[in-house]
């Protein structure tokens, strides 16, 4: 397959990827290298999950490893990732350590035969490629992240795009959450060189990745950024992106606007779809479920004012991470298989994507 048609494949639908129905009848035994906040949120999608069993927690911390495993059951702990790499007892490991060190720790886990399921963004494309290609070489299976990918939403989006909108002109997207704690390592450059670029930018760029066409080469990215006076790390950045086809992409993240945000706008010859949750959906994603919300999206055309607007829902039987951990489990039964590749594929695209964006960008304030 070439890259253009994994995409077409992995947009389509992998087997078992956003399904509603059946799971993986063997667990996939999970070891979490990580106690921080975001291993803890993972944590509690493995537990709801029908085919992933999390077992394990390594932490160079030993007091947040053992809270950790208290808190999710009575894990077995490890002072340090090496050696739970090397239990038989794990199959696949959660990487959710700081970026820096990222790699070191999922190509170990490759190396020692388990699947990679990993936190980003990545140091660079360079390095994703090499967890990837130590995935590949040991035959395990790797997956980013991104819960948005595995929701009902997008693949329904990505399979009528075209049809509902016609040839995509633009993705505009923002995404931020207030956020002024310098002693978190979003801030510390030495931990997390990209900071909110690669935080929180991420997300815009895998819309990106996700709805444009993948056959569309990047033509340019510029944009501006600023940095925290204290820490030297990245605040917040903007920019645009244009690709080969025409398409553009306008971004707009970081901690610096005093309220959650997760705006996205896929603009079409023929129309335009929104939503205001694209990240975290308000139903299920986020720390404050909003049940009578509705998880969907808008779609609007012509001169057609608030009152002709569609409101298109897209109801999920579960929740966007746990259906990342379902997906998950699927891909570790066949590493070799297309549906593998087309996951590394998404990922290595937004990752380049990102990498484009940051290496654009002129820093002000």
């Amino acid at each position: 397959m070439s890259a253009p048609e994994i995409l077409m494949f992995f947009a389509a639908g992998i087997p078992g990827h956003g399904s509603q129905h059946g799971a993986v009848k063997r667990k996939l035994r999970m070891g979490v290298v990580g106690s921080g906040f975001i291993a803890d949120v993972m944590a509690q999608a493995m537990r709801e999950s029908e085919s992933v069993e999390l077992v394990a927690v390594a932490s160079r911390r030993l007091e947040g490893a053992e809270a950790f495993a208290a808190k999710h059951g009575g894990l077995r702990v490890f002072g340090g990732w090496e050696a739970m790499v090397a239990w038989d007892g794990v199959d696949a490991v959660y990487v959710a350590t700081p970026t820096i060190v990222r790699e070191a720790v999922a190509v170990g886990a490759a190396t020692a035969g388990k699947h990679v399921l990993g936190e980003k963004p990545f140091l660079n494309l360079e390095s994703l490629r090499r967890i990837t290609g130590a995935c590949a070489a040991s035959g395990v299976a790797f997956m980013d992240a991104t819960h948005f990918s595995h929701h009902p939403r997008t693949l329904q989006l990505r399979r009528e795009l075209a049809e509902r909108i016609g040839p995509l002109e633009s993705v505009s997207t923002a995404f931020f959450f207030p956020s002024a704690d310098r002693n978190n390592i979003r801030l510390q450059p030495s931990k997390e060189p990209t900071g909110a670029i690669g935080d929180m930018a991420w997300y815009c760029m895998r819309a990106l990745a996700e709805f444009a066409a993948g056959d569309a080469a990047l033509v340019g990215a510029h944009g501006f950024a600023r940095k925290d006076a204290v820490t030297g790390g990245f605040l917040r950045g903007a920019g645009v992106v244009q690709l080969s086809d025409g398409c553009t992409s306008t971004w707009d993240a970081g901690y610096t606007v005093g309220a959650c945000l997760m705006d996205l706008q896929l603009m079409g010859q023929r129309g335009v779809i929104s939503m205001d949750d694209f990240v975290l959906d308000w139903v299920g994603g986020f720390l404050i479920p909003e049940k009578e919300y509705g998880v969907g999206f808008t779609q609007k055309a012509g001169l057609a004012g608030p009152s002709a607007f569609v409101r298109v829902l897209t109801p999920a039987v579960r929740r966007q991470s746990v259906q990342m951990m379902e997906d998950f489990a699927v891909l570790a039964l066949d590493p070799a298989g297309p549906a593998v590749a087309a996951s590394v594929a998404l990922s290595e695209r937004t990752q380049a994507l990102v990498d484009a964006v940051f290496a654009g960008l002129e820093v002000v304030g």
